[in-house]
């Protein structure tokens, strides 16, 4: 018997070591339920507006001051209570103002960010991996967390979480080599007058292969851009790992989900190495959306409702966690706008699309184009 039970533990041993050693991790690096028992010399750390730096022993040291002058909401909740009693617990961001939200020296990786209250695609977040001049990450907040045309929507997956009401979370691993700044721009009209968010994070040696997380956002009119682009002038070596779709059927309310999504990969021209048999299929549904489901790896979470009015809001999302697409030297993502005549042909749509694209790359990177105005990215309206 107990021959039997060592043999055993020796297999789990080398299953494990397989994997780690397959996968060019550490326990250390891993996550999930699956690396809690593995003890190791990670130090966990987190940013609030109660510990801007992330320092150890230093959150909940703000002392009332009844004086500041254009303080975030709620921050004389705790002036007679004193320090330690949730006296700054959030941020104000004025119009045009950009807030660091993390700046900290590695090696790490962030495990989670959260963030709340009435943010739109004014408020911009930018990722600068080790002291790099052109952001990784250059998205809209609500679009980043599968927000999309700013309007709430549940998301139950296994990369973003989004709660009621309108609480955003982010689960993607996000390593750091040198140093990581993360910064929030107000490039609205009005002061945002509460930020709430936390970012958690360990520090934590990394392995040389490790790539860098990126996040892209884009928008057009398929009327003039068709096959739309999802992401283009990508080089280096990486992995693609996620599509949002904010889609807006802007002139026309039938079935708009036939169009093929393609990946242009390591020298790819006039054709892809990848393609796919229509946008429901894409997002691993089939025969339309006949009602909306949020799942760990795709989802349609804001199904169009009075589909006889234009426009159509559609939220669509697909994580490639266990089917991720790997590159070598170069990669460019498209979709086709193609809806259904009753005649039994396809046609070219005019819709409005807004896309965020995820993947790991080495750096450096090939800069982003020049991010769209706020006016830009204003989402289509729904008429009453």
């Amino acid at each position: 018997m107990q021959k039997k039970n060592l043999t055993k533990k020796l297999f789990i041993v080398m299953m494990l070591t397989q994997y780690f050693l397959f996968s060019g991790c550490s326990v250390s690096q891993q996550s999930g339920l699956y690396s809690l028992p593995f003890l190791d010399n990670s130090e966990s750390r987190s940013i609030s507006a109660e510990n801007l730096n992330g320092e150890k022993g230093k959150g909940g040291m703000a002392i009332p001051n009844p004086s500041e002058p254009k303080p975030a909401a709620s921050a004389r909740a705790a002036d007679d209570l004193g320090q330690g009693w949730k006296v700054k617990p959030f941020l104000r961001i004025n119009k045009g103002e950009t807030v660091t939200l993390m700046d900290v020296d590695g090696p790490g990786i962030i495990r989670h960010i959260w963030m709340v209250e009435g943010l739109s695609r004014n408020h911009v977040l930018r990722f600068y991996w080790d002291n790099e001049l052109s952001p990784s990450i250059e998205v809209p907040v609500p679009d980043f967390f599968a927000i999309g045309n700013e309007t709430f929507a549940r998301v139950n997956s296994q990369a973003i979480v989004v709660n009621p009401a309108n609480a955003l979370n982010c689960f993607w691993s996000m390593p750091f080599k040198k140093h990581v700044k993360i910064t929030i721009t107000n490039e609205g009209q009005k002061d945002l007058q509460l930020l709430a968010f936390q970012i958690s994070y360990s520090l934590t040696s990394l392995p040389k292969n490790t790539a860098y997380f990126h996040a892209q956002w884009r928008r057009a009119k398929t009327g003039t851009e068709n096959p739309y682009i999802i992401l283009d002038g990508v080089k280096g070596k990486g992995r693609y790992i996620g599509t949002f779709l904010s889609w807006t059927q802007s002139t026309d309310n039938n079935w708009f989900g036939e169009g093929e999504i393609k990946f242009f990969m390591d020298g790819d021209d006039k054709f892809p190495t990848i393609c796919g048999t229509g946008t429901e299929d894409y997002i691993l549904g089939s025969y339309g959306f006949p009602e909306s489901f949020t799942t760990a790896y795709s989802g349609t979470t804001l199904p169009s409702k009075d589909s006889d009015k234009l426009p159509n809001f559609w939220s669509l999302y697909r994580w490639h966690i266990m089917d991720p697409i790997c590159f070598k030297t170069d990669l460019k993502v498209t979709i086709q706008a193609l809806g259904w005549f009753n005649n039994g042909k396809y046609r070219k749509l005019d819709d409005d699309i807004a896309s965020v694209a995820y993947w790991y790359q080495t750096e450096p990177h090939t800069p982003f184009p020049t991010f769209p105005s706020p006016e830009q990215r204003v989402p289509v309206k729904k008429t009453k």
